[in-house]
């Protein structure tokens, strides 16, 4: 492992982040990606030890302190040794403190129909 920049694309799937290189460049020109707090549009952007990155994935931020940089992508064990997880944990279903979603419906359920549509109505108060 080597000590000094890389680009932040490159580190994010040696980290293994995404799973190539383009999606990782990507999501970083789309403006998703913060490096101590600051927007990153370029992929060439460029990152070092103890930098904080801040992205989205899936329905979790993640904030991940860049601990060190590699030479090459590695199996998953190498790659989690490159950063710290800084994220808060993900909330536990069944949870009575997490607040629970206003009609919220299982994925896979499908469409709600007619009547379960005027529940939800009665229930919002839109009637």
């Amino acid at each position: 492992m080597n000590d000094s920049t890389i680009r932040i694309d490159k580190w994010l799937w040696h980290a293994r982040f995404f799973k190539t290189r383009t999606l990782a460049q990507n999501f970083v020109t789309a403006g998703r990606v913060r490096n101590n707090t600051v927007r990153v549009e370029k992929a060439n952007h460029s990152v070092k030890p103890g930098d904080v990155l801040t992205f989205a994935q899936g329905q979790r931020v993640r904030i991940i302190e860049i601990v060190a940089i590699a030479d090459k992508r590695g199996p998953a064990s190498v790659a989690q040794t490159l950063y710290n997880d800084l994220s808060p944990p993900p909330p536990v279903k069944g949870d009575p403190d997490t607040p629970a979603r206003v009609a919220a419906r299982e994925p896979g359920t499908g469409r709600p129909t007619k009547r379960e549509r005027r529940d939800l109505d009665r229930l919002r108060g839109d009637e």
